[in-house]
């Protein structure tokens, strides 16, 4: 039996493989995780990191052009970075007229074009980690030990620079496959922001709120895992 390949883009600042890695066992058996893993951080720790949204979409469509070519079906999963990375990937394997994904799910985002990037990647340490701290999501253990924390501050700097920085360009073609956004109820985003996902596909879009607020995927893993199982059995 053919696999369905989910390959999944982290949060800024995120590993992949630490985020989606212990994933795979709760999955369907016909769902294959691969966790695409960005410059920086994990094993590419010693690579550059990007400066630009278009570096990574380069970067990420060079590591996964083979994968997608050589399968029957794929879909994305992006957790608010890793949302716009699913966006602006789709749009370039449509541009290059690749296969295209079978299914997109996008959490923990607005809309591309309702986006508000706080720029905030140039504030002083101090602030900026304060602006970390107020999303959530930041382990108790690395805000205490300087030593990692300064490890880990010009990773996430660099990813907020990309964030703060990319610019939403309306594109003449939508997206053409069925999508779902999913989000955390208590997240700051109006439901204009979360609805006009819509707008961004030609075909079907679902919705799904949660319990929580930016970084409900640490909390309702099972259940996000259950709607991706769920939506492609019946598709």
């Amino acid at each position: 039996m053919s696999k369905t390949k989910l390959f999944c883009f982290p949060y800024a600042g995120g590993s992949a493989a630490s985020i989606y890695t212990k994933w795979k066992r709760l999955f369907n058996n016909s769902i294959e995780v691969y966790p695409i893993e960005l410059a920086g951080r994990g094993r590419r720790y010693c690579d550059p990191f990007y400066n630009n949204m278009e570096e990574v979409v380069e970067d990420v469509y060079s590591i996964i052009k083979n994968e997608i070519e050589t399968t029957d079906d794929y879909v994305f999963f992006g957790h608010s970075f890793g949302s716009i990375i699913s966006y602006e990937l789709t749009h370039k394997i449509m541009e290059e007229n690749l296969k295209k994904p079978k299914h997109i799910f996008f959490s923990g985002n607005r809309a591309p074009h309702r986006r508000e990037p706080k720029n905030i990647h140039h504030l002083p340490d101090d602030e900026f980690l304060q602006e970390i701290i107020s999303l959530g999501g930041t382990p108790e253990e690395l805000l205490r030990e300087k030593e990692l924390l300064d490890l880990y501050l010009p990773l996430l700097r660099a990813d907020f620079k990309v964030n703060d920085t990319y610019s939403y360009v309306k594109r003449e073609a939508k997206l053409d496959c069925d999508i779902t956004v999913i989000n955390g109820r208590q997240d700051d985003m109006s439901i204009t922001d979360i609805t006009e996902w819509n707008l961004h596909t030609s075909e079907n879009c679902k919705f799904f709120m949660m319990d929580g607020g930016h970084f409900f995927i640490n909390d309702k893993t099972e259940d996000i895992i259950k709607i991706i199982n769920h939506t492609l059995e019946v598709e």
